[in-house]
């Protein structure tokens, strides 16, 4: 029977019968989370049903966990966490096959008088149905209960039943895998640090009207396997809780170069928001000379408040370190942290700058950037210039700082250094 048939099939109680189409309608949400699907689940079949408690379990080590509960009790009889030996438990007997997934009244039912929580809970109606996941494996079961008996249950509440628990099946399985995949992250990212497995190269930003180097932009490589980009790996470090650290071992690995390139040399390294509002960075910058450096705030990453960020960074730019909006021009939060910052540089995205010699639209927008800045005191590096047609552009532009495999790859630190 499929989930329509089922539904169509519901007893006709008034506002209860709707239940189970909110839920499923709700339960397509993307924003919600797996507990509150799942939760939503025993809450609508508990109350459609007319039960006290409705809970799904775990079976694990030997034991039913309760990893899920709805009760209408003002007292709990069981709670989250809770724990007891499977053996012991209506669950195990109705996945074994020793006890009927639908009971009306377990004190008429010869198999559940064996349990004592049969006469000292009590417990009255009973429905429980395993929980299968898409291998086959038992997770556990999901329940419903009463203390009181329930003649009225019958063959279409155990298919409702048999309908939740197929919809928490695929909940929980999704959850499994997320935990899994967390884990995998998890190891990749702590040995990845532990090992130090990355290196820091570092790419010329060029004066073009004086032809010189004037500074040099730190970038993370990483060689673990699997290889990837420098992004996914900051991203997955962030998402599992090493963001910071992250940023934090590979800024603390550029700045060696700074006693290694002349001093008039600035280095510029690439931080999230987040990183500056928890105060990290100005723990990792306390003894460097701060008016060799500069902070490039990324387009990708949202500053939520704006106001704070400044206070955060007012001490370190009080003390000469200066600040880039990295990737200006790549979309709308580049522009929004331009107004608000007051950045000391503007860094122009490589999407910006490819084809600008062909694209009127892109070269309009430079043009006005270069304005804007011109007018509010910032100064315009152009980042990813690769042929000598988007240079002499950007020339006519009056761009006079630029980046890119065209001026300089990006180079270990002592070919870095020997460039002087």
């Amino acid at each position: 029977m499929d989930e329509q048939s089922i539904l169509d099939s519901t007893k006709p109680s008034g506002k209860l019968s709707l239940i189970p189409y909110m839920f499923l309608a709700a339960a397509n949400s993307a924003e919600r989370s797996i507990d509150e699907v799942v939760l939503d689940a025993l809450g609508a079949i508990r109350q459609y049903l007319g039960m006290e408690v409705a809970f799904v379990s775990e079976f694990a080590e030997g034991r039913r966990w309760f990893r899920y509960v709805d009760s209408g009790l003002e007292t709990s009889i069981i709670n989250v966490g809770d724990s007891n030996p499977l053996e012991e438990s209506y669950c195990q007997r109705v996945v074994d096959g020793r006890l009927p997934e639908l009971i009306q009244d377990a004190t008429t039912v010869p198999a559940a008088l064996e349990l004592a929580v049969t006469t000292d809970l009590p417990v009255g109606a009973h429905l429980s149905v395993p929980i299968r996941l898409d291998n086959g494996q038992v997770y556990g079961t999901f329940c419903c209960f009463s203390t009181r008996p329930d003649l009225s249950l019958g063959d279409r509440d155990l298919a409702i039943m048999h309908l939740f628990a197929e919809f928490a099946s695929r909940q929980i399985a999704r959850d499994l895998t997320a935990n899994v995949d967390r884990r995998e992250m998890i190891e990749r990212v702590t040995a990845m640090l532990e090992a130090e497995l990355f290196s820091v190269v570092y790419q010329p930003i060029v004066d073009l009207e004086k032809n010189r180097i004037i500074g040099f932009e730190a970038l993370t490589r990483f060689w673990d396997q699997p290889i990837r980009s420098p992004d996914t790996w900051f991203a997955e470090a962030a998402q599992v809780g090493f963001g910071e650290q992250m940023e934090i071992a590979a800024i603390a690995k550029a700045l060696v170069a700074l006693d290694r390139i002349p001093e008039a040399i600035y280095i510029s390294l690439n931080v999230s928001p987040e990183t500056i509002l928890n105060g990290a960075i100005h723990r990792a910058l306390e003894n460097v000379p701060l008016r060799r450096l500069v902070l490039e705030v990324t387009e990708h990453v949202a500053i939520p408040d704006y106001s704070q960020f400044d206070e955060c960074l007012a001490s370190l730019r009080d003390r000469g370190i200066r600040l880039a909006v990295d990737d200006a021009g790549a979309g709308y939060a580049s522009f929004l942290h331009i107004l608000q910052l007051n950045p000391d540089i503007i860094k122009l995205d490589i999407s910006l700058i490819r084809h600008i010699d062909t694209d009127p639209t892109r070269r309009a927008l430079t043009a006005a950037l270069v304005g804007f800045a011109r007018e509010t005191g910032s100064s315009i590096v152009a980042e990813g210039v690769e042929t000598q047609a988007e240079l002499n552009v950007l020339q006519q532009l009056r761009v006079n700082k630029a980046q890119g495999y065209l001026l300089g790859n990006p180079l270990p630190l002592d070919e870095a250094a020997g460039l002087f």
